[in-house]
């Protein structure tokens, strides 16, 4: 099993979920957050008053997934995520080591 998260720009998350359920991901979390990359924030005018603006929103995508989907999941992510400029996001993928779903106490791919 897979651990997917996906850091994406706020007006993305339409798209991007709908790529997920067409790829067949059932559930995700989103979760918006702040944060900046190589571009370190940028700056901005305000009623003629420019002001540096250090954290940029963004949006988390959290998603459990058996890893025979993973690599479906990452390039629907990457496909409706992609505008082409700076900040559009990152994805990380890391080894799930245990599912349980609490209602039913299933373990693992049955839970997910």
């Amino acid at each position: 099993m897979k651990w997917i998260t996906a850091i994406i720009k706020p007006f993305t998350l339409d798209d991007v979920r709908e790529a997920l359920a067409e790829a067949g991901v059932q559930g995700m979390t989103v979760t918006e957050v702040k944060g900046f990359g190589r571009q370190h924030g940028h700056t901005e005018l305000y009623r003629g008053a420019e002001y540096v603006v250090d954290f940029l929103p963004k949006l988390k995508i959290e998603v459990a997934i058996a890893d025979d989907q993973a690599e479906r999941a990452i390039e629907a992510i990457t496909a409706a995520a992609r505008t082409g400029k700076v900040g559009d996001g990152k994805i990380f993928v890391s080894e799930l080591e245990q599912v349980i779903r609490i209602r039913t106490q299933e373990e693992d791919a049955d839970a997910l």
